[in-house]
């Protein structure tokens, strides 16, 4: 490691102790700040660690002759608007009732879905037992890539480039029990 490399860690390891020290004595009053701003109390957790995120990433532009909660309320209001926008946004479209079109297409469409489903499930089942192996992997266990890529033996990028050829022959094979067979 170059002299360079062990000053910039240190460095990021020293900002790193700042941030947490200026934001855990703070914390306490942010969440106050954004709990007068929103109905609900998980919502206001959800948005001081959205807060905090965005804190970090700007903590370089932070001046510390200035007190950090103030600043870091900015910060935090900013995030409370765009919580605000969103859920007025979506309770808008509720509102000109889009929740009941959704409710009732779905149920519409919920017979085409189960049988697509069961469609989906024999062509899973018909694939050779290590692609199979990996679509399970990935969607039923939720392995990453790198460990379904190391189980596998093949690169990240082979296992990305297999799971999109698996998916494409069986969106195919989903498809084909869709249609009506020609004779």
């Amino acid at each position: 490691m170059s002299a360079d490399s062990t000053r910039q860690f240190g460095d990021s390891s020293a900002a790193q102790q700042r941030f947490l020290s200026l934001f855990l004595r703070s914390e306490r009053e942010i969440f106050r700040y954004v709990a007068a701003l929103v109905p609900n109390v998980t919502d206001a957790e959800d948005i001081v660690q959205q807060t905090a995120m965005s804190l970090w990433e700007k903590f370089d532009a932070y001046d510390p002759s200035q007190p950090f909660t103030p600043w870091a309320c900015r910060f935090a209001l900013n995030k409370a608007r765009q919580w605000i926008e969103r859920r007025q946004r979506w309770q808008a479209l509720l509102e000109h009732g889009l929740a009941e079109e959704l409710a009732q297409r779905r149920e519409e469409l919920q017979p085409e879905f189960e049988q697509r489903l069961k469609h989906l499930e024999g062509c899973i089942g018909k694939l050779p037992e290590g692609q199979r192996s990996l679509v399970e992997g990935y969607y039923y266990e939720r392995a990453s890539i790198e460990k379904l890529a190391q189980r596998s033996g093949r690169s990240e990028a082979a296992t990305y480039k297999m799971l999109q050829r698996i998916r494409h022959a069986l969106q195919i094979c989903v498809d084909s029990h869709g249609k009506p067979e020609v004779a």
